[in-house]
């Protein structure tokens, strides 16, 4: 009877290194691959670049596989108890990091029925995570940035997108990331395009005063440097006729959704103390997400409805009723503002909205409620947190002390301290070392 060798892997970019894992369990007997799904490669790393599909077709005609079924979680154990297989084999650099727990539970599964785990020395100086960072600094397609946010959301229960304003501040969204006590990679999912950073990095008022094509020179600004999806703030969307432009102009960029909030008339930051707004009828917004679904050229672009009933003092069920009308209409997430310290009404609003049958991913946006984690927003249900303006906002203090400094001491001697290197300034930029 011929022996069953079972392998897990994400198999993201096939590499020497996988092929060399299945060649030793070719040599132990029939091998089934364990494919790592979207959700499960994203609870410790970022989401694949190839689609789990796409995925399984490459590994499916790798010589040697048999077999290619899903592993639906980073831990072997169902899989396994499933099989039964006579070996497991692994690369043996999981001894440590992430996955250190999940080789001893598969250890302590193939005990069970005296199964054994065979580990192949690792393949030095190849991973990954260094492809993947070569074809970052190669770019990414429209079509790919455009379908990824959508990804990301099927994979994630809650995913966190951080505000850019300009090339540099979007590539620290890209790039930024850390790793936690279990070896998890910890990043941001997507970029927010803030009509409010932007105006406000121009010098101008956030009364949609910076025109789209202003707003598209910042949007390509971005783009051409990062390979993450982008959310774009389009404010009210303007009428109804120039918004299925907007939303065309945007996806053929490769932008993932726009924003629209559900205000009417000359537009105001809703954060603003005392301001006064008129919120756009039921009726109308409805129309106007209508007319933005009829544009979109593929199912991948979003358009997310922001609700100001909050904002406007108005009560829950106001804006519940408003997230209902706009699920009708076909819109593809609710975004639920509010300008309170508390997070109180973003929290019963959340519970409410879980119990509808039809839902789609919700929104918030913490910034006068800041106190509150993501993981409280998560479990009540939000599926999207975005931190809409902390970038900029930091990175004026920091420059106005700067700038107080050379003018108090006549030098930069005292500042040199707190800024970046003119190196390190240059390394941001890979291509500044480019002379090929």
């Amino acid at each position: 009877m011929e022996k069953i060798v079972y392998i897990g892997m994400s198999a993201d970019f096939v590499h020497p290194g996988h092929l060399n894992i299945i060649e030793k369990g070719k040599a132990l007997g029939k091998v089934i691959i364990g494919l790592l799904t979207d959700a499960a490669i994203a609870g410790y790393k970022r989401v694949p670049y190839f689609t789990y599909d796409q995925r399984r077709a490459i590994v499916s005609n790798i010589v040697g596989v048999s077999e290619v079924i899903a592993q639906e979680t980073l831990d072997y154990t169902i899989n396994l108890r499933k099989i039964k297989p006579h070996y497991v084999v692994h690369g043996d650099d999981w001894k440590t990091g992430v996955q250190q727990l999940t080789r001893q539970r598969v250890i302590e599964t193939l005990a069970e029925w005296g199964g054994e785990l065979v580990e192949v020395k690792y393949s030095e100086g190849i991973s990954s995570s260094t492809i993947q960072q070569a074809l970052r600094e190669i770019g990414i397609t429209p079509e790919n940035r455009l379908k990824r946010l959508r990804r990301i959301l099927s994979a994630k229960l809650c995913i966190r997108v951080l505000e850019a304003h300009n090339g540099l501040s979007a590539l620290l969204v890209e790039n930024t990331s850390y790793k936690d006590e279990k070896g998890r990679v910890n990043e941001f999912d997507a970029i927010w395009l803030s009509s409010l950073t932007d105006s406000a990095a121009k010098g101008k008022p956030d009364t949609e005063a910076v025109d789209f094509t202003s707003r598209l020179q910042t949007l390509n600004e971005i783009l051409e440097v990062t390979t993450k999806p982008v959310i774009f703030d389009g404010d009210t969307g303007g009428k109804p006729e120039h918004f299925s432009f907007t939303v065309r102009s945007l996806e053929r960029l490769g932008v993932s959704a726009i924003v629209i909030e559900d205000k009417t008339g000359l537009k105001r930051n809703s954060l603003i103390e005392g301001s006064k707004h008129e919120q756009e009828s039921i009726q109308s917004f409805c129309e106007k997400i209508s007319v933005g679904k009829k544009s979109c050229v593929t199912e991948d672009f979003m358009i997310i409805a922001r609700i100001e009933s909050l904002i406007l003092g108005k009560d829950i069920n106001d804006a519940i009723g408003r997230a209902r009308a706009y699920i009708d209409a076909g819109v593809d997430g609710i975004m639920i503002h509010s300008k309170k310290k508390s997070s109180t009404e973003i929290m019963e609003f959340a519970e409410k909205y879980s119990l509808f049958p039809i839902r789609v991913p919700l929104v918030s946006v913490p910034t006068t409620y800041y106190s509150i984690r993501l993981t409280d927003l998560q479990e009540v249900g939000i599926n999207i947190v975005v931190y809409a303006n902390q970038l900029l906002r930091s990175a004026y203090p920091a420059m106005k002390n700067t700038a107080l400094s050379i003018l108090q001491h006549g030098g930069t001697t005292e500042v040199e301290k707190n800024i970046i290197s003119i190196e390190e300034l240059l390394k941001l930029i890979p291509r500044n070392y480019d002379i090929s």
